[in-house]
């Protein structure tokens, strides 16, 4: 692990395709370990064609090699399909009290796209993994909920994924017009989840994306 930080790191230095100048105790520090792990890895990453190292007197200078940077670009790659399970770990939080207006609003909708009637409210749920709501959808293909005027009022698209909570089917919604941070995940269902699973404000709970 402290090998692949190290090489993250000097990748990010502006390593990859070029020498830059390098000193052991500055990489020590910003991976807390010792100047001496830091040369024993430099080591180990040289004898792996990882990097190329030149030294010159006291100066360092290293280069991460095409191996080294084709290594990066593999595990960048692994990584992003290990956060596109599908799957939403999530903390449950407190929402700003509008979710049951807007619900109520797009009920006739909802009904005729998703296919349920919805408990008037969201459950909010503060995304702990992956990094973003969107990071999870980005392979799911959303139900449109169109918008429509009433009252004078136009209310917007939302933008529905269909997830499942302990086998309860339910959706993820965004509005065109979110005040969530991506971070925070709405809810709708045809129950009170808060009710329903017995949650809390600060319970972890799994998310499902239905694909």
């Amino acid at each position: 692990m402290k090998k692949i930080k190290l090489l993250v790191l000097l990748a990010g230095r502006g390593a990859v395709g070029k020498k830059v100048r390098v000193t052991v105790r500055e990489l020590a520090n910003e991976l807390n370990v010792s100047p001496q792990t830091v040369l024993r890895l430099l080591g180990e990453m040289e004898e792996e064609g990882l990097i190329d190292r030149l030294v010159e007197g006291k100066r360092t200078f290293v280069e991460v090699t095409p191996e080294g940077a084709g290594f990066l670009r593999d595990l960048c790659d692994e990584i992003s399909k290990a956060l596109s399970t599908g799957v939403i770990i999530g903390e449950v939080v407190s929402g700003l009290g509008e979710g049951a207006y807007y619900v109520k609003q797009y009920s006739p909708l909802i009904r005729e796209y998703l296919g349920f009637e919805p408990y008037p409210g969201t459950l909010n749920v503060r995304v702990l993994f992956p990094k973003t709501v969107f990071d999870a959808l980005c392979n799911a293909r959303p139900v449109i909920i169109p918008g429509f005027t009433r009252g004078g009022r136009t209310f917007g698209d939302v933008k529905a994924y269909r997830v499942r909570i302990d086998s309860i089917e339910g959706a993820i919604v965004i509005p065109s017009r979110t005040v969530h941070p991506p971070k925070i995940a709405e809810i709708v269902a045809p129950f009170k989840l808060r009710e329903k699973l017995g949650l809390r404000d600060g319970d972890r709970i799994r998310i499902e994306v239905v694909e």
